[in-house]
């Protein structure tokens, strides 16, 4: 692959993260039960990476193996979708994606817990003012909150854990079959999450019909511009930049998705919780940057 220019990796971040922004959004906008538009998603982006793989034949290297791997990652990848698209219900697109995005502090412990990895300043810095976010935004007054919203609070940090473990899955596979390409490894891991995810639409009994083209445009939408083009943008333009630009980077997507939220849907806050909004992005940004110098160091 050709190596991008600095200013051409960062514009590819900051498109996928754009693009990825708009996935809550979507879901939102298709009007369909959580998991069957989640299930959709991976329908559209299976058929996707299918079609890309089909394209480039240097992208194949690989599909045929570690499927086993891949049923693991695509199944934390169907939690991660199935809690966040019912956060998304009770709390919206903004609040369920800001919360999403938690993972990166979750994902950090696993590594202190489990691999022994040491963390710095920059994460203790971003974990407390992502704390001090959460109680300013939710915290103050959660007795008084309905249940379906603290009910959407508790699938929003869920979505986080199980968005954690799946990127560690993913990580973790990939650097043992290294010789899979990202493509193939995300076509196998999407193809599980469909399954999974059918299957879950089936138990719930809900209905695999898409009512109106507007549903249909949403969920390609999810499937195409969110599952395929967002992730492949960023993952073509991390490798190249320094950890701080890529936190950064990546704070445009909780970000951007809480503007569409207030923009498309109307979400109203107040003072404290725009100020728990703005603590978190910020918390989000030092735990991002103290990852990323993990992984680049």
């Amino acid at each position: 692959m050709t190596t991008p220019s600095p200013l051409k990796a960062a514009l590819l971040v900051l498109a996928g993260a754009i693009m990825l922004s708009f996935a809550a959004i979507f879901a939102r906008l298709t009007g369909m039960p959580p998991t069957t538009s989640g299930f959709y998603r991976m329908v559209f982006g299976c058929l996707a990476f299918a079609g890309l793989l089909a394209l480039r034949p240097e992208m194949r290297v690989g599909w045929r193996d570690n499927w086993a791997g891949s049923f693991l990652i695509g199944a934390f990848f169907a939690a991660d979708i199935w809690f966040w698209h019912r956060a998304i219900e009770y709390i919206g697109p903004g609040l369920s994606t800001l919360l999403a995005n938690f993972q990166v502090f979750l994902l950090t412990a696993i590594g202190v817990i489990w691999m022994r990895e040491r963390v710095g300043w920059r994460f203790a810095t971003g974990l407390g003012l992502a704390m001090g976010g959460l109680w300013l935004l939710f915290g103050r007054d959660w007795a008084n909150l309905p249940p379906d919203y603290r009910m959407g609070v508790i699938l929003g940090l869920l979505t986080a854990l199980a968005y954690a473990l799946y990127l560690l899955s993913l990580r973790g596979f990939q650097i043992r079959h290294g010789h899979i390409r990202p493509e193939a490894r995300l076509l196998q891991s999407t193809f599980f999450c469909a399954l999974i995810l059918g299957a879950a639409n089936l138990v719930e009994g809900n209905s695999f019909d898409i009512p109106t083209w507007n549903a249909l445009a949403a969920l390609i939408g999810l499937g195409l511009v969110c599952q395929v083009l967002g992730w492949l943008s960023i993952t073509r333009g991390m490798p190249f930049l320094p950890a701080g630009l890529v936190g950064l980077l990546l704070l445009i997507q909780p970000a951007s998705s809480v503007l569409w939220d207030y923009l498309i849907f109307g979400l109203r806050l107040d003072a404290w919780q725009l100020t728990g909004i703005g603590l978190a992005l910020v918390g989000i940004y030092f735990g991002l940057r103290s990852a990323s110098r993990r992984k680049l160091g």
